[in-house]
């Protein structure tokens, strides 16, 4: 093997640059090419590639985003669009694919092996909604984006008594809330895999009320709202609709934050740039070792390899004993 190549698709998550960085590094120290493909997978077919060695990677590893962009392409879901990526892959002399992302690029990859192409999959995503792994890169950072932001709220919560609903990313996950709602305290959580009423939500408001707490944290996935129980149809965000049945039913005054697009940016901690300097170095390895159509993935701490297959045939499972614990502990 001589050449191989990275590319970075799907949403952008805190790491991506650190897992570039690990794969180009490590190609280098074995002395292969790397080639860096140009906004996902929109660039395979546009012939976007560029040249990358250890100096091209320098200073990124605590970067943001990515610097190989990231963009959808309609056009690779076509037999034709797939064809001239591979086309071009071949022409440049590609023999191994580094695809940084979710289920969707990992999807994406798995049309390019079909047609020859030797493939490892890293996950990145700030859901953190890919099984077969514990954490996926850039779930970290976006956790602690939101402690932060929880920490300001209630700042402001305690000196006006009120109650805050802030809703996080997730539409069919509720990693982010779930974790960073019981680091920071939050109250109440909603997400989608856990059915809530919410008359029960409005009754642990006010039985907090009556122990003496003047200002509540309600955290929402952003996903939570089929799982609403109002007899209602819903036409807002899920945190409006909660804040606004909150006030109707208590009395209490609310007020709504929705963190949105913040949570993707900003520096990745120091567990997301480990975590994407282990993934991206083993699937060079891997690459090397002649293996393909898998995912690297960390499990109890252990990098295991896990056929892409079998990724698309398990559903990331949601600890709810975090859950569980987040409810006893914001119940006194």
């Amino acid at each position: 093997m001589k050449t191989i190549a990275v590319v970075t698709s799907g949403g952008d998550a805190p790491g991506m640059n650190a897992a570039v960085r690990a794969v180009v590094r490590t190609g280098g120290y074995h002395q292969l090419n790397v080639l860096g493909v140009m906004r996902g997978f929109h660039g395979l077919i546009h012939d976007e590639f560029i040249e990358l060695n250890p100096r091209s990677v320098a200073d990124i590893i605590h970067r943001g985003g990515t610097i190989l962009k990231s963009a959808r392409s309609v056009e690779f879901t076509t037999p034709e669009g797939q064809a001239k990526a591979v086309e071009n892959l071949r022409r440049a002399g590609v023999e191994g694919l580094v695809v940084i992302g979710g289920d969707g690029s990992f999807r994406g990859a798995l049309r390019l092996q079909e047609h020859g192409i030797n493939i490892i999959g890293i996950p990145a995503t700030i859901d953190n909604d890919i099984p077969c792994t514990d954490f996926s890169i850039g779930f970290d950072t976006t956790v602690n984006t939101v402690i932060e932001v929880i920490n300001k709220i209630r700042d402001t919560a305690t000196s006006h008594e009120r109650i805050y609903v802030v809703e996080v990313m997730g539409r069919h996950s509720g990693h982010i809330a779930l974790y960073a709602g019981l680091a920071g305290g939050a109250e109440t959580i909603l997400i989608p895999e856990v059915d809530f009423c919410l008359d029960e939500v409005c009754e642990r408001l006010v039985s907090g009320y009556k122990l003496g707490k003047a200002h509540s944290i309600v955290l929402v996935a952003e996903g939570v709202g089929g799982n609403f129980k109002t007899g209602r149809s819903l036409n807002e965000s899920s945190a409006f609709h909660v804040a606004n049945y909150v006030t109707e039913k208590t009395g209490f005054e609310t007020r709504v934050t929705v963190l949105g697009h913040i949570q993707r940016g900003g520096n990745p901690t120091a567990n997301d740039r480990i975590l994407a300097s282990r993934l991206g170095a083993r699937a060079v390895e891997m690459l090397m070792e002649g293996r393909s159509g898998y995912m690297v993935g960390i499990i109890n701490n252990e990098i295991k390899a896990t056929p892409l297959e079998e990724v698309f045939q398990q559903e990331k499972s949601t600890d709810l004993e975090f859950h569980r614990l987040a409810h006893i502990l914001a119940s006194q």
